[in-house]
């Protein structure tokens, strides 16, 4: 049974993120579109208004709602907590206050509240990478990844990421 539920727990996962990386370029885009003419700025908020709203209630959402039951029911099956999983649970909190702030933009794109640049939404794209790369390798490594290598790793990793988000910013400007 552990591994037909761990199964469905890594499916909702993958969907869930997913749903997570796709939801923010669409919200960069529905910014995007308001620096554009009126009557092709209509046109293009109304279509990424109906793909967001598909996106986040119809995908992400119950994605989310599943990799929690799943988790959890995992957790049960599983029987121990170790530290690996307690350092994992701490991101996957984390990662749900990643999806609550998203939740936070959505419902003002919805009310064409655009509080963000387009420049800051693609920063803020990059933190659920930097929450996927975390979590899986500790749930890959377990206990035989160091702490301090670990964090040394996904530090020069964001840093990678502001790079590349600086670098494309000034291709863009070309």
């Amino acid at each position: 049974m552990y591994f037909y539920v761990k199964a469905l727990h890594i499916i909702f996962v993958v969907t869930w993120f997913a749903g997570l990386f796709y939801i923010v370029r669409l919200f960069i885009y529905n910014r995007e579109a308001c620096d554009k003419p009126e009557s092709e700025r209509i046109i293009l908020q109304q279509q990424f208004g109906i793909m967001i709203q598909r996106l986040w209630l119809g995908i992400t959402w119950p994605s989310c709602v599943l990799t929690l039951i799943f988790g959890s029911w995992m957790l049960v099956l599983y029987g121990s907590i170790p530290v690996w999983l307690m350092l994992k649970l701490v991101l996957v909190a984390a990662l749900l206050l990643y999806h609550a702030s998203i939740h936070v933009i959505y419902l003002q794109q919805r009310r064409n509240i655009f509080a963000y640049s387009s420049n800051a939404l693609r920063i803020w794209n990059e933190v659920a990478t930097l929450f996927l790369v975390a979590i899986v390798m500790l749930v890959s490594v377990k206990e035989g990844m160091s702490l301090v290598w670990g964090l040394t790793g996904l530090i020069v990793f964001a840093l990678f990421l502001v790079l590349a988000i600086r670098i494309y910013r000034r291709f863009r400007r070309q």
